[in-house]
Order: structure tokens, then C-alpha cells, then sequence
């Protein structure tokens, strides 16, 4: 009951007596009864009302006991009573009474089972404690009747006991301390087996037991002298970890890394590999590049020992220069795949670490787990650009200690091909583009190709000048690829090819090199330089694929007897472009076209062996393009600066004339114009010695230009017979065709490679320069056509011609014949060329149209010299020229015939009225003033007078004032 009591003192609450005795002073209030106080709380309620009215009750009922309620509610009367007010003030009273009441009823209520069940316990305590009495009183009786009955010597034996007890406890320490001494010996041998871990663990261990038996005089010598091992196994575990950096060995950086946690030194660990790992890459070029200069060097003189790597760089031989960087590349890549192992040794061991820290529950311990693990994680991410930074430093210093410009292109490129894949490493190993190397290479490299064009360039003129432009025979099927320049586009992109023979689009998925070398092998071993298995099986003999087809082609022909030898000797298929190996219909060679001459010939590629070697040329730029990039615009201007020289080489030997643009036919384009000038202001240097007062920057410009190329004194363009170097003008123009088609090939190659920002310049090139190699067609072909017809002649016999005749003529003047005699022996010349070399359709269709369109120039101006003539003899002049022009349509398919409307509409114009006459001179500008003269004078003079005549001859005069 007490503790109930002080239960409900601690809660605040008084016990119903106390309430009821606190209330019992209100004289107006009635403390119910038992009875009534059972039926208050046997009564229906709402708690939820109780407890309001218990909340409605004053603080400062709950007071300390020393307040007096009489006291309070006294005071709180007015000074005017109200009945009605204090009774009303009373059965609030009252109800705040009964809710408290019957509130601490429900409490005793509540706390009678808890009362019922302390009161026993109270009752078992008494109990007990009465029980323990007994016994202590037993315990005392018994002490006593022990003490009486023992003597001094059970007491003696009880003693040497305890003694007994303490010495074999001694014995076992003495036995610890005797193990603990001689476990040197056997740490020792643990270091010997490079089992770190367990040497560490037992090292540990005796620490603590020595901790344990301190106070034990001998131990303070051995509790230091396991310090000593502890830090001579650390100083090994450090030349282990050195190991790792040149010879990575999973087993022996596992044991590395479990010494190194036992020690609680992960982080400490990663910072001194990162240190290893910077001295590896240091001695290990200086080692490399030592061998190779003492070796060369011939003596075994230790002065090179002492010099810095720089200065050392600068003692190697051009003979052991490529030897040695490939072995330097080894070297540094064992060192990065050391790195790259070791990540991938970590990043391995997080996963594991990781799931079983997920089923543990040492939060504490996983928390730091986790610190460490983040540490080395960024540590290593930290250390790939450092690591890659140090190599491109080491050998960036190599590639400067020697002039690359020494070496043979060969081997320039080898040099490039490795440090290529050097660079293939970086970006492979951290993500790096080598900006070190490819700043550091670039220059040199663009250099060194600068010189290797200005040769290359000069060769190009040597051979242009003594190029006799005679067919080179490959076969029908040629291609650039059966080069061997050209072999790395074929091949497929691997790791296990070299840069310098990949091609430059290259599929998604590759396999890097550190996981196909991971496991064994070396990027940069250097394999013997080996030709292809195939060899270039690219030439003809003969100009037919082989001496069988060439035998049979000729023996089909001449079985069809009643087929014209010289169609049967003239024909191709124009499908196909190759000679038929057998026998063709008279139908099929009836059917083909006049102007085709290559009948005799395979529908192979014409080209020159300079043709051939400037593809090589390109090839082998290309090969350095595609090693090196970044150079890739220089090359790719250099490549530009070779078809440019060839393209104006063809148009100075073969196309240029100062009287062609007189003709006033557009034969050079406005393009082709530009692009010549360009050409010969930018690449040709037509100074003939140089001028020693001229400026420094002068002679610099100088040294980029060529001069012009001269035609080579064994080639004739003069002889009639041959055309004036007919097959020699096909085979230079028409290579320069076949060498811009193949620039065109390449053009998607060279625009994968080329940076962005040049791309117009590549653009530009295309658009210009190579898309006009066609244009020289017409000026080169101009030049046989002007020649290859007797024009003169043609003037001459038309001057004999009597034009002022009074009847009409049924038979045409001698000149047609004359001319149709010079367009057959033009025919036959161009069949006895095609013997000699291929001549392609386009070219053929302009030589006839070149020549149709003088032959008809060449009439309109023997019409303008007549100087009689009537209405008869202009009738004369249509059936002259429509006699011709049916005679010239069986000679050539050229449909429709050049410049027949420019004769037609000249003699028609004779029948023109003064002012129809007028406007017609001023609509037609392609005439001559003389021909427009002449026209005017001669054949209108009939008809008009002299008043009219004078007015057309200033009209002409006003059409031909700007042209003066």
C-alpha cells in the first residue's frame, strides 16, 4: 500500500481519504457515501466529458498540501453573494468531485492486481531472508567447528599448492618467451618464401604476447627487437610492391596487398606504387636507351652512366635508332600494362570486398573499408594520366634527340607507325589524345614531309621531262588497291595490324590492345619487313590480258570475210569496253559507232609509268596520313600540289596555245583558266636563276615552288602522219583523266581524316582542280584538229569557185570532195593511232567535233572571201554544204553536227532585207567583222543602196568597237 501511495504521490494524485478530507472543510459540500460513491461510478459516463470537467479543474488544486482550499474558494467569493450563482458554483464543484473520484476509483481499480502481486512478492522475500538467516547461522557454527578441527600443517600443504600453481603458470610463460625469441628464425624464412602476410600476422601475434609478459625484464629487448622486423618486412614488402611495376604477378600482389591491410597501411601502399611506378618508367628508359649506347659505342666506358637521359637520347646511332625506340616502347609497355593489371586486380577485389561487407554487420569497419577503397579507387584513376604524361615525356625526349629528317621514308614511317601505336596505347590506357607526342611528332614529321615532297616534286619533273608518253599496259581490271601503297585500305582494322596499314573507317567493335595482349605478347615487337604474299599482277602484255586472247581476238575477226578489215580491226564492245575472244555478227559491227577506235585494244586504263609512280606517291602519303592524322591537312595539300604540277605539266606540253582563246569557242573554261593561274602562281617558279638582291621571304616562297617542266625532245608533235602526237597527247590527257578519277576514289578516305575546320580547302580542291581534268580535253584536242585537216587548202580551192553564176547548179564544187577526202585520210590516220593506243570514245567525239566545227568555220569563211556573188550561186552554196554534211553523217555518228546551224544561218542571211538584215548583225556576235562585212558588201549589195549598206557597215562597226 505504501508503494501505491507513492505511486500516486509521483503521478500527482491523492488518495480518495486524502481528497475527501481536503473537501471535508467545504462545508457546503457532502462527501458521498460508499453506496452513493459505487453507483457514481457504476453509472453510465463519458469519458471524454470526465476527462474535460478533470481538465477543467483550477492548477492550483494539484499544489503542494499546504494549500488551503478553504482559504482559496473563500477568497474567490464576490463581495455580493448570489444564491443562484454559488449554487450553480457548487454542482460544478460537485461534478469536478465526482469525475476525480471515480477518476482515482478506476486508478485503485486498475492497480489492485499489480498491489496483490508485489504483496507476495514482499511476503517470499521475508521468507527467504528468514531462510538465509538459517543458513548463515549454520555457516557460522560450521566455520567455527572448521577452524577448531584444521591444524598448521593443512594450512602448510594448502600453501605449497598454491606455490605448485603459481610455478607452472611461470613454466608457461618461460616456455612463451622462449618461442616468442626464436621466432626471427622463422620470420626469416616466411620473408624468404614471400609469404608477407603470414610474416606480419606472426610478427603481430608475438607483439602481443610480448605486450602481455612486459613485466618480465628480458621482454623489453625482445618487444624491440620485433619492432626492428616489423620495419625490415615493410622495407621488403616496399621492394615487392617496386616489382609489380615492371612484371605484374597476381598471386605476388595479392600477398602484397593482404600485408600491406594487416598493417593497416592500404593508403600509404597505393601512394608508394604510384612512386614505384615513376621511378620504373625513369630507369627503365634509361636503362634501354644505355644498353643501346654503350653497345654501339663499343667499350665498356661508364661515362654514358653518368649523363642525364636527355643528353644520352643524343648519343644514340641512326643504325640502333628504330631497334631502340621499338625496345624503348616495350619496355614502357610493360610498365602500362602493369598498371592496367593492377586496376583491374582492384577493381576485381572491390566487387568481392564489396558483396561480403554486404552480408557482414561491422558497420564501423565497413565504413572505413569503404574510405580506403574510394582512396585507392581515384588514386588509380589519378595515376593513368600521370603515368601516360611521364612515357609521352620520356619518349618525346627520344624523338628529339635525333633529327628524323636522316632517315629514309621507309623508315620515317616505321618510326611513325610505332609511335602510332604508342599513341593507340595512351588513348586505350587513360582516354588521352598523347597531345604531347602528337605536338612533338607533328613537327617533325611535317618537316621532315615538307622535304620529302620538295624532292619528290623534283623527281616528278625529272620524270615528266623525260617521259616519252607511251602506254603503260595494265590490265582491264586495275585498281589502285592491287597496289601495294594502297594495300592497308583493304585490310580489316585489328589490333594486330599496324597503324600504317589500317584503313581509315574501321567497324565499332574492337578488341583493345591490353586485352589482347593481357595475357602474353608485345605491340611493338618488330617483325621482319615482308613484302605481301600476292605480288602486283597489275600489267598487260600487249595490251590484252594474254597472248591466247590476243591470238584469238585476231583470228575471229578475219573469219568473217565479208566484214570491212579495218571495222573488224577497230572493234569493242561498247558494253563491256573488252575485245570479243569470239566471233562477231557483220550485224553487231555494222551497228557500232563510226567514232569508236578501240576495237584492237582491252578497254584497260590508259596511263604513264609517271602516272603510276604519282599514285604510288599518293599511296605513300596517304600511309602517313592515316598514321598520323593530325598531319593529315599538310599531307593532304602536298597530295593536292602533285595532281596540280602533273595537271599543268599536261596542259604546258600538250594544251597551251595562245591562239586558241582567239577562236572565241570557250575551249578553256573560266574554272580551268583560274585554276591554271592558281596553279602557276602558287607552285611554278618561272624565274629562271635566282635574283641575289632579292628578300629573304622571296627566296623562302621560292623553295616552295617547282619550276615549270619542260616536254621531253623525243617526243614529236610535228608529223602529220601521227597526228602531231596524237597517241602521245591521249596517253598524257587521258592519265591525267584516269589520275583525277582516282583522286575522286579517295575523296572519302581523305575527307574522313581531314579536320573539320579544312575541309573547304578539300571541298575546294575537288570542286576546282580535279573536276577539270576533263576540261583539257578540248584545248589539247583543238590542237590535232587544227592541223589534222588542210584548211588553207580548203580556202584556197573555194576561192576558185565561181559563186556569181546565172544558173542553178545541179553538182557541187570540188572543195566538198576535197574536204570529205581530208575527214577520210583524218578517219584512217585515227585508226592507224588507235594501233598504237586505246582511244577512248569521248576522245574520239571530240576530235570530230573539233574538226567539223573548223571544216564548217573554214567555210563560212571561204564564203566570206567571195567577191561576186548571185542568187544561183547562194543556191550553190546550200547544195555544196548539204552534200557535205550528207557525205560527213556516214563518216561519224556525232548527231548533231557542231556548228551546222553557224553555216546554214550565214547563208540564209543572204536572203535578209535591210531591216530584218540589221537586227540579225546585232543578234549574232559569233561572226567575224569581216565575215559580217563581206556580208553586207557582197551579197546584199544587190539589193540595197548604198545609203543602207553604209548604215549595216556601222552597225557592225559599233558590234565590233568593244572588241578592239
Amino acid at each position: 500500500m505504501q508503494k501505491i501511495k507513492s505511486l500516486m504521490t509521483r503521478q500527482g494524485l491523492k488518495s480518495p481519504q486524502e481528497s475527501l478530507s481536503d473537501l471535508g472543510a467545504i462545508e457546503s459540500l457532502r462527501v458521498p457515501g460508499k453506496e452513493e460513491f459505487r453507483e457514481l461510478r457504476e453509472q453510465p459516463s463519458d469519458p471524454q466529458a470526465e476527462q474535460e470537467l478533470i481538465n477543467s479543474i483550477e492548477q492550483v488544486y494539484f499544489s503542494a498540501d499546504s494549500f488551503d482550499i478553504v482559504k482559496y474558494e473563500l477568497e474567490k467569493l464576490p463581495p455580493v453573494l448570489n444564491l443562484q450563482e454559488l449554487e450553480a458554483y457548487r454542482d460544478k464543484l460537485k461534478q469536478q468531485q465526482a469525475a476525480v473520484s471515480k477518476k482515482v476509483a478506476d486508478l485503485i481499480l486498475e492497480k489492485q492486481p499489480a498491489y496483490v502481486k508485489e504483496l507476495e512478492r514482499v511476503t517470499s522475500l521475508q521468507t527467504g531472508l528468514q531462510l538465509a538467516a538459517v543458513i548463515c547461522t549454520n555457516g557460522r557454527r560450521h566455520l567455527n567447528i572448521a577452524k577448531e578441527g584444521f591444524t598448521q600443517a593443512s594450512l602448510g600443504l594448502l600453501a605449497n599448492q598454491r606455490k605448485r600453481q603459481l610455478l607452472i603458470g611461470l613454466l608457461k610463460s618461460l616456455r612463451t618467451i622462449k618461442t616468442l625469441q626464436r621466432t626471427d628464425v622463422r620470420l626469416s624464412e616466411m620473408l624468404e618464401e614471400e609469404d608477407y602476410p603470414g610474416a606480419i600476422q606472426l610478427c603481430l601475434e608475438c607483439q602481443k604476447a610480448a605486450s602481455t609478459f612486459k613485466h618480465y625484464s628480458c621482454i623489453s629487448e625482445l618487444n624491440s627487437k620485433l619492432q626492428d622486423t616489423l620495419e625490415q618486412i615493410e622495407e621488403q614488402l616496399d621492394v615487392a610492391l617496386s616489382k609489380i611495376c615492371k612484371n605484374f604477378d597476381i598471386n605476388h600482389y595479392t600477398k602484397v596487398q593482404q600485408a600491406y591491410r594487416l598493417l593497416g597501411k592500404t593508403q600509404t601502399a597505393m601512394d608508394q606504387l604510384h612512386m614505384h611506378f615513376t621511378q620504373a618508367i625513369h630507369n627503365t628508359v634509361f636503362q634501354v636507351v644505355l644498353g643501346y649506347v654503350e653497345l654501339c659505342a663499343g667499350n665498356t666506358d661508364t661515362k654514358f652512366q653518368k649523363l642525364q637521359y636527355k643528353d644520352l637520347c643524343t648519343h644514340v646511332t641512326p643504325d640502333s635508332y628504330i631497334p631502340c625506340l621499338a625496345d624503348l616502347c616495350k619496355a614502357l609497355w610493360e610498365v602500362m600494362l602493369s598498371y592496367y593489371r593492377t586496376m583491374e586486380w582492384h577493381e576485381k577485389h572491390d566487387n568481392e570486398d564489396t558483396a561480403s561487407a554486404s552480408e557482414g554487420s561491422n558497420m564501423i569497419g565497413t565504413e572505413e573499408t569503404n574510405f580506403d577503397r574510394g582512396y585507392i579507387k581515384k588514386k588509380l584513376e589519378h595515376g593513368l594520366t600521370r603515368i601516360w604524361q611521364d612515357v609521352q615525356l620520356k619518349v618525346k625526349t627520344y624523338l628529339l634527340g635525333t633529327d628524323l629528317s636522316i632517315f629514309k621514308y621507309d623508315d620515317f614511317i616505321f618510326v611513325l607507325d610505332i609511335i602510332s601505336r604508342l599513341m593507340q596505347v595512351g588513348e586505350e590506357f587513360c582516354g588521352s589524345k598523347s597531345e604531347v607526342l602528337q605536338e612533338s611528332i607533328r613537327k617533325q614529321s611535317v618537316n621532315y614531309f615538307k622535304n620529302y615532297h620538295r624532292t619528290r616534286l623534283d623527281e616528278l619533273r625529272m620524270f615528266l621531262e623525260n617521259e616519252t608518253w607511251e602506254l603503260c599496259p595494265v590490265k582491264s581490271n586495275f585498281s589502285i588497291l592491287q597496289l601495294h601503297e594502297f594495300k592497308f585500305m583493304e585490310q580489316s582494322r585489328s589490333p594486330s595490324v599496324s597503324p600504317s596499314k589500317q584503313p581509315v573507317s574501321t567497324s565499332s567493335k574492337t578488341v583493345t590492345l591490353f586485352e589482347q595482349y593481357c595475357s602474353g605478347g608485345n605491340p611493338f615487337e618488330i617483325q621482319a619487313n615482308h613484302k605481301d604474299e600476292e605480288t602486283e599482277d597489275v600489267l598487260a602484255s600487249n595490251g590484252y590480258e594474254s597472248d591466247e586472247q590476243e591470238k584469238s581476238a585476231y583470228q575471229e575477226y578475219d573469219s568473217d570475210s565479208d566484214v570491212p578489215e579495218e571495222l573488224k580491226r577497230d572493234y569493242v564492245d561498247e558494253q563491256t569496253g573488252d575485245v570479243p575472244v569470239k566471233s562477231v555478227s557483220r550485224e553487231t559491227l555494222k551497228s557500232r559507232k563510226k567514232s569508236d577506235y578501240s576495237l584492237n585494244k582491252v578497254n584497260a586504263p590508259i596511263l604513264t609509268n609517271t602516272t603510276l609512280n604519282v599514285i604510288r606517291l599518293v599511296g605513300k602519303y596517304m600511309q602517313m596520313m592515316n598514321i598520323l592524322k593530325p598531319i593529315a591537312f599538310d599531307v593532304i595539300h602536298f597530295m593536292s600540289q602533285l595532281f596540280d604540277y602533273y595537271l599543268y605539266a599536261i596542259y604546258t606540253f600538250f594544251g597551251r596555245n595562245d591562239s586558241l582563246e582567239s577562236t572565241g569557242l570557250g575551249l578553256s573554261s573560266s574554272r580551268l583558266r583560274t585554276t591554271l593561274n592558281r596553279i602557276q602562281e602558287s607552285l611554278i617558279d618561272l624565274e629562271v636563276s635566282a635574283d641575289p638582291t632579292a628578300t629573304l621571304t622571296a627566296a623562302e616562297e621560292r623553295k616552295e615552288k617547282v619550276p615549270s617542266p619542260h616536254l621531253s625532245h623525243l617526243v614529236v608533235l610535228t608529223s602529220g602522219d601521227t597526228l602531231h602526237g596524237l597517241a602521245e597527247r591521249v596517253v598524257a590527257t587521258e592519265s591525267l583523266v584516269f589520275l583525277a578519277e582516282q583522286f575522286e576514289f579517295l575523296q572519302p578516305h581523305l575527307d574522313a581524316v581531314m579536320p573539320a575546320v579544312k575541309k573547304p580547302f578539300l571541298q575546294q580542291f575537288y570542286s576546282q582542280t580535279v573536276s577539270t581534268a576533263s576540261e583539257l580535253r578540248k584545248p589539247i584536242y583543238w590542237i590535232v584538229a587544227g592541223k589534222a585537216l588542210d584548211y588553207e587548202q580548203m580556202l584556197l580551192l573555194m576561192a576558185n569557185v565561181k559563186w556569181d553564176v546565172k544558173e542553178i547548179m545541179s553538182q557541187h564544187n570540188i572543195y566538198v570532195d576535197a574536204l570529205l577526202k581530208e575527214f577520210e585520210q583524218f578517219n584512217r590516220r585515227l585508226n592507224e593511232v588507235s594501233k598504237r593506243v586505246r582511244i577512248p570514245l569521248p576522245v574520239s567525239n571530240i576530235l570530230w567535233e573539233h574538226c567539223i566545227r573548223l571544216a564548217n568555220r573554214t567555210i563560212v569563211e571561204g564564203y566570206a572571201n567571195v567577191k561576186k556573188c548571185s542568187n544561183e550561186g547562194r543556191a550553190l552554196m546550200q547544195l555544196d554544204f548539204q552534200q557535205f554534211l550528207m557525205k560527213l553523217e556516214k563518216l561519224t555518228d556525232i548527231r548533231p553536227i557542231p556548228d551546222k546551224e553557224f553555216v546554214e544561218t550565214y547563208i540564209k542571211a543572204y536572203y535578209l532585207t535591210e531591216n530584218d538584215m540589221e537586227r540579225w548583225i546585232k543578234e549574232h556576235r559569233e561572226y567575224s567583222t569581216k565575215q559580217l562585212t563581206n556580208l553586207v558588201n557582197v551579197c546584199l549589195g544587190s539589193h540595197i543602196n548604198k545609203k543602207a549598206r553604209q548604215k549595216l557597215l556601222a552597225a557592225i562597226d559599233d558590234i565590233d568597237r568593244p572588241k578592239r
